[in-house]
């Protein structure tokens, strides 16, 4: 069957122009969705490092069923209790046995997968204890894969072949962030980075950030688990809190100097009554809010309704034929060189790759790209970037240098 390639003037405007309220929410690494993600693709990536270092080449895997139970703490200013720690449970499906030359050789799948899930939350946060089950218990539950789906996956050679997509499913992507976007993603970024926590110790990693805009007058809310053992009374809250603000407005007036930027933390906080977001680990997984895989940011870390989105969960699919996974991003991957190749001619670009089960996944059902022009530019100019942009991205070496990426955790998946 023949590729099809669609390549279009866009019938919408830009996002910069829309009269409508642009609304942009980006979970943090510390939100108990983000963790499951960041879990989930550790587990995946721990798995094909393994298969190919063992056995000289990938074996069919999917680990993108992940939960986060919530435990019971009791926080209060200078320390606290937890009551009843949260629980994580990894799921999927992984091939744990291989016969070689008659020896049947087993795979150490939960081993791996536990391994993984603690190194994510050790890494992420500061104020868990993982050496013991106080704070946090791991648990896994992942068996072998269904025949037809190990079927597609085996049909495609580690490094050779092009592999054959494992499902018809499609993913999308644009270029560039709006400023919006880019004020969502960044902030989150600035409050969760070792200089800043450094600076400000109480401010935990479970972080939010939404962001909605009305013309030029951008609002940014944030909300962030603070740790107690940092804080002795309201004042010190207080202070901290307003910490996290002054860097938010501060990262603002630099990165999006020509919007007028407010910024407001713990908007549900009740200083009066002592209602506060306290916490003793630094998310508020540790007193009932849960997590789960695919529920938080899309493949290019954020949660944008004003787009088009997948509701595809990419973290934890393999990286070798899972299309949910490998579509997203490269449709991503796709529109950012098309903007950028278009040096000024191109103001957005917008991909949406389908694929079809069994099919190679260098040939999608559907490959359609959707661009906007710069004034006074000719659309033929740009339409010819788009579609050398599209075939390069698309050939075998470029989507076995993905694969690559995506095992060593080069490349931003939630």
């Amino acid at each position: 069957m023949k590729i099809v390639l669609k390549i279009d003037k866009a019938k919408f405007d830009p996002i910069e122009l829309s009269d409508f309220p642009e609304i942009v929410e980006r979970k943090g690494v510390g939100h108990p969705d983000s963790v499951c993600d960041a879990a989930a693709d550790a587990c995946s990536r721990a798995l094909c490092k393994y298969y190919f270092e063992t056995f000289g080449r990938y074996y069919h895997h999917n680990v993108d069923k992940a939960a986060l139970v919530g435990g019971i703490s009791k926080p209060e200013f200078g320390g606290g209790i937890i009551l009843e720690p949260e629980y994580f449970l990894i799921v999927g499906r992984a091939i744990n046995q291989i016969l070689r030359e008659n020896k049947l050789e087993y795979i150490p799948v939960a081993t791996i997968c536990l391994d993984a899930c603690r190194q994510v939350v050790g890494n992420v946060f500061r104020n868990i204890d993982i050496t013991s089950n106080h704070h946090i218990q791991f648990d896994y539950a992942v068996r072998p894969g269904s025949i037809d789906l190990t079927g597609v996956f085996e049909e495609s050679d580690a490094k050779e072949q092009v592999p054959l997509a494992n499902d018809t499913s499609f993913g999308v992507g644009y270029a560039p962030y709006s400023d919006v976007e880019k004020i969502a993603l960044e902030a989150e970024r600035l409050l969760n980075s070792d200089a800043f926590k450094d600076k400000c110790p109480a401010s935990g990693e479970d972080i939010k950030v939404m962001v909605q805009r009305v013309n030029k007058d951008v609002d940014i809310t944030v909300c962030g688990a603070m740790v107690t053992k940092y804080i002795n009374n309201k004042d010190d809250y207080v202070n901290y809190t307003n910490q996290m603000k002054d860097a938010v407005l501060d990262l603002a007036a630099k990165i999006i100097p020509e919007k007028n930027c407010s910024c407001s933390v713990n908007v549900g906080d009740n200083i009066e009554r002592g209602i506060l977001y306290l916490t003793i680990t630094g998310t508020s997984a540790e007193a009932g809010d849960d997590g789960e895989v695919g529920r938080g940011n899309r493949s290019n870390g954020l949660i944008t309704p004003c787009r088009t989105m997948s509701l595809e969960a990419v973290c934890g699919k393999n990286p070798i034929n899972h299309v949910g996974k490998i579509y997203n991003v490269l449709s991503t991957e796709i529109a950012r060189e098309i903007y950028e190749r278009g040096q000024g001619d191109i103001v957005e670009a917008h991909v949406k790759l389908l694929s079809q089960i069994g099919r190679p996944i260098t040939d999608p059902w559907i490959n359609s790209i959707s661009l906007i022009p710069a004034d006074n530019v000719n659309f033929s100019s740009i339409s010819k970037i788009a579609e050398e942009v599209s075939e390069e991205k698309l050939s075998k070496e470029k989507l076995i240098d993905l694969r690559e990426r995506l095992i060593a955790g080069k490349v931003q998946v939630f």
